[in-house]
């Protein structure tokens, strides 16, 4: 079977059955594309080992961020995305090569970019006012911490959010819903900013335009859905509010949302489903930053220590 015709059902069936999303589809193609391009993959048995071990010898030597070679993780996701094809292909009974023979690369422990207890709490005192754009800010950055929300899902928040209640059900990546839950610091924050919203817009966090006076909102173009990009924006100008060097992101919340409950007792499996990762082992990053009992033993035992 021609290689584009059977590409082309292998996205629509990731689409479709497997609900990938749309970016993840695009994807996809740009990764297979680029390999049957690379290889000259006319038919599915034209994949070979030895092709794939000379496409991952040019995807190494491709350039990069900087003068570095492209990173491995980078390297990886056409692997994945190869991979995956490959299983399509022998659930459809195509001949082809086996999945399994695709090894990906080893990549370095992942480091983790986190903030202090006192950067944080002076990150949530930059967002300190009484304006609908502060109240919002103070809303998001509570919510991020109270929940470990990726900025997707606070994105995709509508504005008929139940603060009655201390938790609150979203949808996450693979299109799987988890339960999370509000803290009453986050639940008030939220509350104060939907009352001193004046729009009837769906979207729970929408632009507030710093231009315009609050008595100046009506017949001004409808504010919009606040995006990923957006959010990030106003976090990184709080820091900076904040007197915060370091770089500070949504997902660095959401790590200061895992190590704050690991190291106040909660369990790793507790937090995976919490921060809906689909392995344990995305969530186990956190531990090596929270581990307070190997800190009591070091303390206990290390001669210097014990003086």
């Amino acid at each position: 079977m021609e290689i584009e015709s059977i590409k082309r059902q292998f996205l629509e069936h990731t689409e479709i059955e497997r609900g990938r999303a749309v970016k993840t589809i695009e994807n996809y193609d740009h990764y297979l594309s680029r390999f049957f391009t690379y290889a000259e993959i006319k038919d599915t048995s034209d994949i070979t080992e030895e092709k794939i071990r000379e496409f991952r010898l040019w995807l190494n030597r491709q350039p990069g961020t900087g003068n570095a070679s492209m990173k491995r993780k980078t390297q990886n996701y056409y692997l994945i995305a190869l991979r995956a094809f490959l299983k399509f292909l022998r659930k459809r009974d195509i001949q082809g090569l086996s999945p399994e023979k695709i090894e990906l690369a080893k990549l370095p422990e992942r480091s983790l970019d986190l903030i202090t207890p006192t950067e944080l709490d002076r990150l949530m005192k930059a967002t300190d006012g009484t304006t609908t754009k502060s109240l919002r800010d103070k809303a998001i950055l509570e919510l991020f911490f109270s929940t470990g929300l990726r900025v997707s899902e606070l994105c995709a928040l509508n504005s008929d959010i139940d603060l009655t209640r201390d938790e609150l059900s979203v949808r996450g990546k693979g299109d799987k819903v988890r339960v999370v839950f509000l803290s009453e610091t986050a639940k008030n924050s939220v509350a104060a900013y939907l009352k001193a919203r004046k729009d009837m817009e769906e979207a729970l966090f929408v632009n507030v335009p710093a231009q315009i006076k609050e008595n100046e909102i009506q017949g001004k173009r409808p504010p919009s859905r606040l995006t990923s990009r957006s959010i990030e924006r106003m976090i990184k100008i709080c820091a900076t509010k904040a007197g915060i060097t370091k770089k500070v992101t949504p997902h660095v919340l959401r790590h200061s949302f895992a190590t704050d409950l690991l190291s106040n007792g909660a369990d790793i499996r507790s937090v995976q489903q919490l921060l809906g990762h689909a392995s344990i082992t995305t969530t186990q990053i956190y531990t090596h930053v929270t581990d307070a009992h190997l800190r009591e033993v070091h303390k206990k035992f290390h001669s210097r220590s014990q003086k």
